[in-house]
């Protein structure tokens, strides 16, 4: 009899399975309303017990709301082992949604997604494997309001874009200020995506596209994998969305008034999402729906370019992994690295636009000139997309970089990042070559909790520095090189040294009392007269230095070797 008993039971919850429609909040207000933080994961959750035959639901790290991230995988072969996976050739697309709370397109599609391939409706192909993060900003999705970005059609209500600390995450890759970073390092790596997706919401200009995208500037990604985005994968989605009824475009990065002569194409340096994957080597993309469509047009929209990116994976998987592949063992020899790149303004590619006509009227505020796009006045024409990038500032790799234990935190990234380190072993002297901080700017205000530096400028010399045991060594022969060289190298734009995590060699922590090193100066010139020399050279051609007594002083300090050695000193060396 309990026998009977559990194939009834069995039999029930098949057929609950089957006509179990998980219908979302989205769905069922019509497409009004966009689910809650709790909504979702409740969804997951039930979906994966109700599917476990491919869907299942795990957490890593947590974030700055006290939540831990979800990543939710979908596996038509019920292997969800990520090594696995990948040994048997499976190509790996991880999406990202809600980094952006307010922006919640992605969250409600991928909902309908995962459910439809769940049940059967839209078939995963098998050589396709999903990793959905839910939601990123748990902490702004929490924070809902029906008055977050005021000029967005819909949903009624939605989260806000700053984290639990207030921080907008998609400048955070690099800098990882949030525990939401930390632990999107950990599932990027875990997965080791062939594609990565992060879904937005544009804001901007009127015009007719329901969708944009945002692709990684393919000269930055480089070699054949950039002539392969620039030539076939962003072309094919162009040509699958378009069989899908929708008119693709890129992102629109227009900074005249309106964007009916063209624009150049945004630069996704590795703060931001598409950036960061670049740096391991992974196609990265960031749709961008339009803020002032309906809300149903851009969740269809965005699930239809969802479903293009996997079938456009699926086809060309071999290519796809073949690139990756040839790209992760070239970099292991590649003996320079740019570290900037700047639009060529005289090259561009012409794209079709479908605007509207704009215009100016008096301000019912102001009574004053104000832009209005008319709705009424369609176009449709070639405009100039700049989208040529040159690489500048090259520098050389080291065979190796030593960093000191002290700076931790530099180095508890780094271990984040699955970077190969080892510890040295014993106390050693290693002949190195040194930077020293030469000139930089400073934004006067802060930026997402940082006094960024830019226009960086390095000297170099080589040294003899005396490493203690524990130090770690990075060698320069492993696939996350051009990580390592963005980060590590201050020159870079978002290097760590860019970010204030060396500021401390910034400040003098020695010094001397002038009346005091008057006597011992001048001894010291005395005894070397090559630095006399020089002062007088330079007193020769400088006549404010000349006429300044605690300038010349403070010259012959910074030559003598009482001068503070790690003032200036950048901490990170070069093994050459």
């Amino acid at each position: 009899m309990r026998k009977l008993f559990t194939i009834i039971a069995l039999m029930l919850m098949g057929a609950s399975a089957q006509t179990q429609n998980f219908t979302t909040r989205y769905e069922k207000t019509d497409g009004r309303e966009t689910a809650t933080y709790a909504e979702v994961i409740q969804y997951y959750r039930q979906l994966a017990t109700r599917y476990p035959q491919s869907l299942k639901m795990i957490t890593v790290g947590t974030t700055d709301a006290g939540f831990p991230l979800h990543l939710v995988i979908c596996s038509p072969t019920q292997d969800f082992d990520f090594n696995s996976l990948h040994r048997k050739n499976k190509r790996i697309i991880l999406i990202n949604n809600g980094i952006h709370p307010g922006e919640p397109d992605g969250i409600d599609a991928s909902m309908m997604l995962l459910r439809d391939i769940a049940q059967g409706k839209t078939k995963l192909p098998d050589n396709i494997v999903l990793a959905v993060i839910p939601v990123y900003n748990i902490g702004g999705m929490l924070n809902r309001s029906a008055y977050y970005r005021v000029d967005q059609n819909g949903p009624d209500a939605f989260g806000s874009r700053g984290n639990g600390q207030n921080l907008d995450l998609n400048r955070d890759f690099i800098k990882t200020d949030s525990k939401n970073a930390l632990a999107f390092q950990q599932i990027y790596h875990l997965t080791d995506p062939d594609v990565f997706i992060d879904n937005h919401v544009s804001n901007g200009a009127d015009y007719q596209h329901i969708i944009t995208l945002l692709s990684t500037q393919y000269n930055k990604l480089g070699g054949p994998m950039g002539e392969f985005l620039h030539n076939t994968f962003e072309p094919g989605l162009y040509q699958l969305m378009k069989a899908k009824g929708y008119d693709l475009v890129p992102y629109v990065n227009h900074f005249d008034e309106t964007p009916d002569s063209g624009w150049v194409e945004f630069s996704d340096v590795p703060r931001y999402s598409s950036g960061y994957t670049t740096l391991f080597h992974t196609f990265g993309f960031v749709p961008e729906t339009h803020m002032l469509k309906p809300y149903p047009q851009r969740v269809k929209a965005t699930y239809a370019l969802m479903e293009s990116f996997i079938r456009f994976t699926s086809e060309h998987s071999a290519a796809i992994k073949q690139l990756r592949d040839q790209t992760k063992q070239s970099v292991l020899t590649q003996k320079s690295f740019p570290l900037s790149w700047k639009f060529d303004m005289t090259k561009y590619s012409l794209i079709t636009f479908k605007g509207f006509t704009s215009g100016h009227k008096p301000s019912n505020i102001s009574g004053l000139p104000r832009l209005y796009y008319d709705r009424n006045k369609p176009y449709e024409k070639q405009v100039k997309f700049y989208n040529y990038a040159n690489a500048e500032n090259y520098v050389d790799k080291p065979q190796a970089y030593v960093i000191p234990q002290g700076w931790w935190t530099v180095i508890d990234l780094l271990k984040n990042n699955r970077v190969q380190m080892q510890r040295l072993q014993k106390d050693t002297t290693v002949y190195v070559e040194v930077y020293h901080i030469a000139d930089f700017k400073t934004y006067p205000r802060p930026f997402e909790k940082h006094y960024l530096h830019t226009d960086i400028k390095v000297t170099s010399s080589k040294d003899s520095i005396h490493f203690r045991s524990g130090d770690y060594y990075i060698p320069m022969n492993q696939t996350a090189n051009r990580f390592l060289m963005e980060t590590l190298e201050p020159a870079a734009g978002d290097s760590y040294f860019a970010w204030n995590f060396f500021d401390a060699i910034l400040g003098q922590k020695e010094g001397y009392s002038p009346y005091v090193f008057e006597d011992t100066g001048a001894e010291y010139l005395k005894n070397h007269p090559e630095l006399q020399t020089a002062l007088n050279k330079k007193k020769a051609s400088d006549t404010a230095f000349a006429n300044s007594a605690s300038a010349q002083l403070g010259f012959i300090y910074k030559n003598t070797p009482y001068a503070e050695p790690e003032y200036m000193r950048y901490p990170v060396y070069r093994v050459l």
